[in-house]
């Protein structure tokens, strides 16, 4: 969520800067992720100065340049070369200085230079009003009125204004903080000030109902507000109210609908605009679509509606989705003279069922659906229609109808102020308690002895309870208060060692000392992620079509962040993250514990003396190797990977359970994910690590006294034998002295018989005990030699 710096100090009268304000609104619950600085002219006319031409002649190599003198103020006049036709001694101009950035509206920005131009120096540029965002012309100079003072800055001059975006990750439960007024509040409780409202007292309400109103569905819209006005004129808006759109990222579409989009991002309350012309019979009728009724929506894409869609109908057909989305021939256009102007109270539960069923997701649906202010509708159409008034003219032609049979009451419930000190852990008086209280719009009325009753707006849909009240007085107050005590009473953990906190924190370090980085993303994904959608668990209410089930791997959750790294040209990643999976099989929910390993890029940036070194499928084998080592887990076996999401790899197997796999990952995950290059990566079942570990007893030994013997063997065996298997079936051959298995030398060619291959393998053996005889050396040799040419089929290389 967008808020505009200047636009919330209209309703909090404070000094702070954006930071301070970040700052504190982070503090309070408001996170502020990011801010930006919006200009409303590119640049802001930085550097550029107001400056008065004194002399103008004829270049004397060039027919369309002229060489003028210009005074800026400074002690030297400035020799500029200027190829305006208009340019003339005595006028006053815009001058951008040697050094200053100039920001066309089309094409990059460019420094301004000292330079000669055919000949002749020039110290700056006279500027047009497109090369520095003012205007659209290039005919000319600008010419500026004779007043203008020389030496003065271009900003200051055209007073452009400047303002700052707040970037709030707002969370779902704070519906009430989704606008500037809502944001403003959480500041005066925490500054102690007193809101700045609009004030609509100027409004007056006209005679009769141009537009009667019926609601059928009560339950569906408790309240339902309306207003008339007659003889607008649509056209775009004012500069300052298309400059306060501008800077929340909002596009300004015309006056009337700017003001309701205005009015939205200023109260939280939604409006809709309707051309009253259009509306026939003169009736807005509120009720349910029928089954299957067709309806064109805005974005001209028509959609078979539901009988649970609440609908704004008129008494031919409807005319948009309640809360959600208008309709294609609702809206206001530009012939619209007469607007009916809506202000409602809609069922959360109803428009969010409605937003996804339609896979629609507006400003309006987005408040709607967490619940909006049923107190503030005819506030808000006051506000409105003020507005309406100042930007299009017109004139207010009707009553406000206000259908409202039954008010939505206010949160009522008991507190203790004793209990607020329990959980918070500081002794806060019971003054500074009911101040905080207060200060956030709750009323409060004492009940004795350090009970009270608070009545809480119903815009306050996520406080409903006394722990509710005891946060919101310690998110307040200020979790940076609450002190840390000396001692701290803690439950000592006795279960079976290893810890697999303890554990996590020693692979996260290790990983980290080995240059990779942790990630944490959400374990909520996309269909299209899955394994299989059989085994799929679905979110019965998800919040976008991108976030409907749990995540089946960490895969694509780790190929998202390469993806978005890559974007910002960070190519060069090694990511880890310890995350759940989630499955349903046979009925029954599962999840399962992993660790997750992703490379990609350059191992190594370019040198002066070496070129850059990619990452391949060694890389992840070497650091889930240095792992396993770590972890001292041994007796793996090595397989070929298995899955889908592999085009080659390994897997190590722990009995009859997978412990890992890696490999590179394949083409078509990679595209899913939008990823470019080649990405390896490996998964652990962290359930079956920690197994693992607790079975294994780490032992020490001396370093062996009697060397170690290496012997080489040459192979021709079958092009799909791997390595792999070659080394089980030595390591099955020769449990006690057989140390390590190497392959050194790999050869396929025309050479060797079709569909052969040959490898030349190293074998280490050692006995710690005594010196190895070669007759104990070669009959190891000659069992290996047996077994590879049993089990493989090899043939034993000579010479």
């Amino acid at each position: 969520m967008k808020i505009s710096y200047s636009w919330l100090k209209q309703f909090i009268s404070t000094d702070k800067n954006p930071n301070e304000l970040s700052q504190i609104l982070t503090d309070i619950g408001l996170e502020v992720e990011g801010i930006e600085e919006i200009q409303s002219v590119p640049g802001g006319l930085e550097g550029l100065v107001i400056g008065e031409v004194k002399t103008c002649e004829q270049h004397p190599n060039a027919d369309r340049l002229r060489v003028t003198t210009v005074d800026v103020g400074s002690v030297d006049l400035l020799q500029i070369v200027c190829g305006a036709p208009n340019v003339a001694g005595g006028q006053k101009v815009v001058v951008a200085t040697v050094g200053t950035t100039v920001y066309p509206l089309k094409g990059a920005p460019f420094k301004i230079n000292k330079s000669k131009i055919r000949g002749e120096v020039s110290e700056g540029m006279i500027c047009a009003e497109d090369e520095i965002g003012l205007g659209t012309s290039h005919e000319g100079i600008m010419v500026l009125p004779a007043e203008a003072p020389i030496g003065a800055s271009a900003k200051d001059f055209f007073q452009i204004k400047e303002d700052y975006c707040l970037e709030i990750g707002l969370t779902p439960n704070r519906a009430d903080a989704a606008s500037h007024l809502g944001v403003a509040r959480d500041l005066a409780a925490y500054l102690r000030q007193e809101i700045l409202i609009p004030n609509v007292g100027s409004f007056v309400e006209g005679a009769g109902q141009l537009v009667s109103v019926t609601v059928d569905n009560k339950d569906a819209c408790k309240r339902y507000s309306s207003l008339s006005i007659s003889g607008v004129k649509v056209a775009a808006s004012p500069e300052w109210l298309q400059e306060k759109l501008k800077a929340i990222g909002v596009r300004p579409i015309n006056n009337i609908v700017d003001v309701t989009n205005y009015v939205l991002h200023e109260l939280g309350q939604p409006l809709h605009a309707f051309d009253a012309d259009t509306i026939k019979g003169n009736h807005i009728i509120v009720r349910n679509a029928q089954e299957g009724e067709p309806f064109v929506t805005l974005d001209e894409v028509e959609r078979k509606l539901s009988a649970q869609d609440l609908m704004i109908c008129d008494e031919e057909k409807p005319l948009c989705i309640a809360g959600v989305f208008g309709g294609l021939n609702s809206g206001v256009t530009e012939t619209t003279v007469n607007v009916f102007l809506e202000s409602a109270y809609f069922d959360a539960v109803s428009v969010r069922k409605s937003s996804k069923r339609h896979n629609l997701k507006t400003d309006a649906s987005f408040r709607f659906e967490r619940g909006t202010d049923p107190d503030i509708t005819v506030y808000a159409l006051k506000r409105a229609a003020l507005l309406i008034l100042e930007v299009a003219g017109g004139q207010i032609s009707s009553e406000i109808s206000d259908l409202y049979p039954e008010p939505v009451k206010p949160f009522v419930f008991e507190i203790n102020t004793s209990n607020v000190r329990r959980l918070i852990g500081k002794d806060i008086s019971d003054e500074e308690i009911i101040d905080i209280i207060k200060a956030l719009g709750i009323h409060v009325q004492e009940k004795g002895s350090g009970v009270w009753q608070v009545a809480v707006p119903p815009y306050r849909v996520d406080v409903t309870r006394e722990v509710d009240i005891i946060e919101e007085v310690l998110r307040i107050y200020g979790y940076n208060n609450i002190e840390m005590k000396q001692q701290i009473k803690a439950s000592l953990n006795t279960s079976a060692k290893p810890d697999k906190e303890v554990i996590q924190n020693l692979v996260a370090e290790m990983l980290i000392a080995n240059g990779f980085i942790e990630v944490l993303s959400n374990s909520l994904t996309k269909l299209d992620y899955v394994n299989n959608e059989n085994t799929a668990v679905k979110i019965l209410n998800p919040l976008s079509s991108d976030l409907d089930v749990m995540r089946q791997n960490l895969l694509f959750s780790a190929l998202e962040a390469v993806a978005y790294n890559q974007k910002r040209r960070n190519a060069n990643l090694k990511l880890f993250e310890f995350g759940k999976t989630y499955h349903i099989i046979d009925g029954v929910y599962e999840e399962e514990q992993q660790l997750s390993l992703a490379i990609t890029g350059a191992q190594q940036a370019p040198q002066w003396n070496q070129n850059a070194q990619p990452v391949s499928f060694y890389h992840i084998k070497a650091a889930v190797d240095a792992l396993v080592k770590r972890l001292n887990i041994r007796d793996l076996k090595m397989e070929e990977v298995e899955g889908s999401h592999f085009s080659y790899g390994l897997q190590y197997v722990k009995g009859q359970k997978v412990f890992v796999k890696f490999g590179a990952v394949s083409t078509d995950a990679l595209k899913k994910a939008d990823v470019n290059g080649s990405v390896y990566y490996a998964v652990f079942s962290w359930d079956v690590l920690l197994k693992a570990i607790r079975k294994n007893k780490i032992t020490y030994k001396e370093v062996a006294k009697f060397p170690a013997v290496k012997r080489d063997l040459s192979l021709l065996i079958d092009q799909q034998v791997s390595f792999a298997t070659l080394k089980n079936i030595a390591e099955r051959t020769e449990r006690k002295l057989l140390k390590s298995v190497n392959v050194f030398d790999v050869y396929v060619g025309d050479k060797l018989p079709p569909n052969k291959k040959s490898y030349a393998l190293s074998f280490e053996l050692q006995d710690e005990g005594k010196t190895l005889t070669d007759k104990q050396i070669d009959s190891v040799i000659q069992k290996l030699i047996l077994n590879f040419e049993k089990e493989v089929g090899a043939e034993i290389r000579k010479g």
